[in-house]
């Protein structure tokens, strides 16, 4: 893999801005097998987000309203994103009109339609453009935190792919079977008792052989993406191109772009903060995301250009991603 470039800013490189909605909602989540696997339990879900956006985009406008001090035009987008990285050898053509037939009969509105699979290797702007590595550029960006004492007998997160939120409890075997001293693991930030959360980011990463990226950490690119929060060499990673109505869609995922445009007059796909409205067996999976993100170095020069916006906004607190993220899980499926 290559050095980092998502963290590294030089006088040199001029960061372009982006423009943000106030609010980006992704509405629903399904894995590729409940795609395939009738119509019914996808309306379910889309008929209870449908009554849910109503509600979230009326107290975003009133949050947003008492923040600037008046009344204020909130710029929600919505987005759905495919799960067509881990099971590639669908077809497009039979998933896609579906899911948005029934999401248009049930009353969701989705602005952008994205690829699990663009957040994995390489996302590509236009299609006349060359591809970004955005998996490997966010992955350059990961600072572990070193555990107090450490002996450095475990490979550094960038070899093993595996991330912490503490110090795990294997840390203090000494080697020998019959001289085990177990110690439980322990959380940097524990408050009283400990959270603990080790998590597996990628796979085979440094070996020849491709990488396996893990869900959360596509689910994390995924979040930064929404926030705006990428740029390879100072440039945008995201210009989501307007699909023209009846426009065919191809025959394998690997032609289906990164982010595509629904409406033509849709507000920004990037945003201020993020909503996710997912099925509550998405929990785990966002758990792991935070953790991630909090152990992302950000490009100063974005952070400082989004808070700037923010503030001329009235909208407090975005230096910390993780900050502008919030969720509404979905009871039952």
């Amino acid at each position: 893999m290559g050095g980092a470039v998502y963290a590294e800013s030089t006088a040199s490189v001029r960061v372009e801005d982006v423009p943000l909605s106030h609010v980006s909602v992704e509405v629903g989540h399904f894995y590729m097998a409940d795609l395939l696997n009738g119509e019914a339990p996808i309306a379910a879900q889309f008929r209870r987000v449908a009554r849910l956006l109503d509600a979230f985009t009326a107290i975003a406008r009133q949050d947003f309203a008492e923040a600037a001090g008046g009344a204020s035009r909130v710029r929600a987008s919505t987005c759905f994103l495919l799960d067509d990285y881990f099971q590639p050898d669908t077809d497009p053509r039979q998933v896609v009109p579906t899911l948005l037939r029934i999401a248009e009969e049930s009353g969701v509105r989705i602005d952008y339609l994205a690829s699990q699979a663009g957040c994995s290797r390489y996302l590509r702007r236009r299609h006349d453009e060359p591809r970004i590595p955005l998996a490997q550029m966010v992955a350059d960006s990961i600072v572990a935190e070193p555990a107090p004492g450490s002996t450095g007998r475990r490979p550094p997160t960038a070899e093993s792919g595996w991330l912490c939120n503490g110090e795990r409890s294997s840390d203090h075997e000494p080697g020998q079977a019959m001289e085990v001293d177990y110690r439980p693991p322990v959380e940097f930030a524990a408050r009283n008792h400990n959270i603990f959360l080790d998590v597996e980011m990628w796979r085979d990463r440094g070996t020849g052989h491709e990488v396996l990226w893990s869900a959360p950490f596509l689910a994390a690119v995924w979040q930064l993406l929404r926030l705006g929060m990428l740029r390879y060499e100072g440039k945008a990673v995201v210009d989501a191109e307007y699909w023209q109505p009846g426009h065919e869609w191809p025959a394998r995922w690997a032609d289906f772009p990164s982010v595509i445009r629904l409406r033509e007059r849709a507000a920004p796909f990037a945003a201020f903060r993020s909503l996710s409205l997912l099925p509550q067996r998405y929990v785990g999976i966002e758990h792991a995301v935070r953790m991630i993100l909090d152990h992302t170095r950000p490009d100063p020069d974005v952070v400082r250009l989004i808070a700037g916006h923010a503030r001329e906004q009235g909208i407090a607190g975005t230096d910390d991603v993780t900050d502008r993220l919030s969720y509404f899980f979905l009871s039952g499926h």
